[in-house]
């Protein structure tokens, strides 16, 4: 069975292949040990803590095969970006250039350097060992952060972003970046990526433009990439776009891939999901697949699979998902459709 679960530093290897995996763009794991066990760290810590009002705490999960002990994937969800060091996008916005006198009319896109996102919750870290990208693997790994989300809400800022990845090669090269960086950075997009996911972003402060760049003033194949994803993040945008995130307009700086949004209370699998008194016995006839998580917090536990329920509202679970959840009868799970994004659940 496949299991969601908070990352240890027992996951250290299994953290670092992943980072050589996903490869060029995925800026939050950089190929450095020393960066992710600090993750790993952080994480771990970020767990344990008591809170109030969300800081800067950072959850990363694992995907583990509980049949042979192997990871096979990683997501994570930040608290409040923006809190420690700037989150800079820029924003598409439209500028009129205007005369009446000689009856000239031009509308103008341009990308303004901002921070709007600051204080803003934000899943991230999403990558699946290729292998695995099958059935509902990928559908677990991704929503299985809502459910953490909606059971610790009050950990969370109120609004969700998601940075998608944008366009590059098979060499990692970035089209918006190369416009970019010749101009004002004289690095490769390789070395600005690694920095970044070292942490490393004053240089971003010093070295990028403060003025809005007019977007047909750059190279056509740098305005040709701006708000595309990655041809691998197309499905974790589907994911996303059925839970009710959208595009409002933001881009990433080095890639211009999209970041999109939604509050944290409308995302799909937050408001429909419900929490239920578990029964473990055998399944009904008329059972259907759920994802499916404990309600605790640092030893969370999801997973997909089948529930049903008895005349008494509670959700009938195996005792092989029982125990992959660390659950006895009588305990709290919560419960969303995995297939039918908006069904209602009875709540407690």
């Amino acid at each position: 069975m496949l299991v969601v679960r908070p990352i240890g530093p027992q996951d250290q290897d299994a953290l670092y292949q992943i980072a050589v995996d996903s490869g060029v763009g995925f800026t939050s794991l950089p190929i450095n040990r020393d960066v992710l066990n600090a993750k790993i760290a952080r994480s771990v810590a970020s767990f344990s803590k008591a809170v109030t009002q969300p800081y800067d705490e950072g959850y990363l999960f694992v995907l583990e095969d509980t049949l042979t002990g192997e990871v096979i994937g990683t997501t994570a969800v930040e608290a409040s970006v923006g809190t420690r060091a700037p989150l800079y996008h820029y924003h598409r916005q439209t500028v009129v250039h205007a005369s009446p006198t000689l009856e000239v009319h031009n509308k103008m896109e341009v990308l303004t350097l901002c921070n709007h996102y600051t204080g803003s919750a934000e899943v991230c870290t999403l990558f699946l060992q290729e292998a695995h990208r099958c059935g509902t693997n990928g559908r677990l790994l991704s929503k299985s952060r809502f459910l953490f989300m909606a059971q610790f809400a009050q950990r969370f800022g109120n609004k969700v972003i998601a940075e998608m990845r944008g366009v590059n090669d098979a060499s990692g090269n970035s089209p918006f970046w190369h416009w970019l960086g010749t101009h004002f950075f004289s690095m490769e997009f390789k070395q600005a990526d690694y920095l970044v996911g070292l942490g490393n972003k004053v240089f971003i402060a010093e070295l990028m433009p403060k003025y809005p760049l007019y977007v047909n003033l750059l190279s056509p194949e740098a305005q040709a990439v701006i708000s595309h994803v990655h041809e691998k993040t197309r499905p974790a945008l589907r994911l996303l776009e059925k839970e009710g995130f959208q595009d409002m307009g933001y881009v990433d700086i080095f890639d211009a891939g999209p970041t999109v949004e939604s509050q944290l209370n409308h995302v799909s699998s937050v408001k429909n999901s419900a929490v239920f008194h578990t029964k473990i016995a055998q399944t009904k006839d008329n059972a259907e697949l759920f994802l499916i998580s404990n309600t605790q917090l640092e030893n969370f536990r999801c997973t997909i699979a089948s529930v049903s329920f008895d005349d008494n509202n509670k959700a009938i679970i195996t005792h092989e998902t029982a125990q992959a959840l660390q659950l006895q009868d009588e305990q709290l799970c919560r419960l969303v459709a995995v297939k039918a994004y908006y069904k209602t659940l009875q709540r407690l």
